[in-house]
């Protein structure tokens, strides 16, 4: 039976079982990979060069567009690399560093997500106290505690899901490293460290949901209380789909990491882990910035300006 220091591989589930459900599986998430690193440049670039976006809520628009980056680019680039060439495998320290990155960015981004809609309470709910509470310095405390909190909480779960004896073989029932498939190959008595540790992560996770959702509870209530409708429009428009996100992030996260071995499959499995690690960073581009005056106005400045530059440029 194989332990931990005789693996120097493991081996990812196949998205399909065919070479042309393969091809078309990789060109689907060829562009999905491509929208959501177009979506989230686009707004990095646009949020980086408009001086009139350099305000608290861009700055963190800003941060989430970093992580959705780095989150979806720890998954799907090996998961297309596979599919293409019809390969399962991944190293040890690729795997290692598959899920140290992975837990790192779902992490922050969820911290920075408590703290957006800290952001949108105290403007709602609180609007002559805004530039007190949220000024630059505080600003840029927060962003740090929530990257903070994902080195954090990264080297712990990683440090202690890789420090694990692996007995069941190196097949993980997943098309990417995460710490529920790990820990199936551990050995029996070992891992329940690691369990503890996802217990307790869980309730800090669910601790920062429910601060999100009384959050939007007394924005709603501040909205309900507004005498223009236009106004209440646009804050519903803007907190409905950040907490219909959060909810779906959280939801999928928590029963992939905590549900009980015996209702586990891996169709149900796989779709689980698209849901909480792929659909997020390609559209949260559209749910929290697109949609946004604002931004379409910077972006198209943005637009504007490299095609006249790329013009200028052939013209010589």
């Amino acid at each position: 039976m194989p332990n931990s220091s005789s693996i120097n591989e493991f081996l990812l589930l196949p998205l399909a079982d065919t070479r042309q459900l393969q091809l078309l599986l990789f060109w689907l998430l060829l562009g999905i990979y491509l929208a959501a690193l177009l979506g989230n440049g686009l707004i990095s670039t646009a949020v980086a060069c408009d001086q009139r976006l350099h305000t608290p809520m861009y700055f963190f628009l800003l941060n989430l567009a970093l992580l959705d980056l780095g989150c979806i680019s720890t998954t799907l680039p090996k998961a297309m690399a596979n599919t293409l060439w019809d390969t399962r495998a991944i190293s040890y320290t690729g795997c290692a560093a598959q899920l140290f990155f992975f837990v790192f960015f779902t992490s922050a981004e969820f911290s920075l997500l408590t703290i957006m809609s800290y952001d949108r309470y105290v403007a709602i709910c609180k609007p002559l106290h805004y530039e007190t509470l949220m000024d630059s310095r505080a600003c840029a405390t927060m962003a740090a505690a929530a990257w903070g909190a994902g080195v954090l909480n990264s080297v712990l779960h990683t440090a202690s899901t890789f420090s694990l004896p692996l007995c069941q073989g190196n097949v993980v029932n997943q098309f990417f490293c995460e710490i529920p498939q790990i820990l199936k190959l551990a050995c029996s008595v070992f891992y329940l460290r690691e369990v503890a540790f996802l217990i307790f992560s869980a309730c800090l996770w669910f601790g920062c949901f429910v601060f999100i959702v009384v959050s939007y509870v007394q924005i709603f209530m501040a909205v309900l209380r507004m005498p223009s409708e236009q106004g209440r429009h646009k804050a519903f428009s803007t907190c409905l789909p950040h907490l219909a996100v959060v909810s779906l992030f959280l939801s999928t996260v928590l029963y992939a990491y905590l549900k009980p071995p015996s209702i586990s499959s891996p169709s149900m499995d796989l779709m689980v882990a698209v849901l909480y690690s792929v659909v997020p960073p390609a559209l949260n581009p559209l749910i929290y910035s697109m949609r946004n005056k604002e931004v379409k106005d910077a972006l198209r400045k943005v637009v504007t300006k490299c095609v006249s530059e790329a013009v200028n440029c052939t013209s010589f």
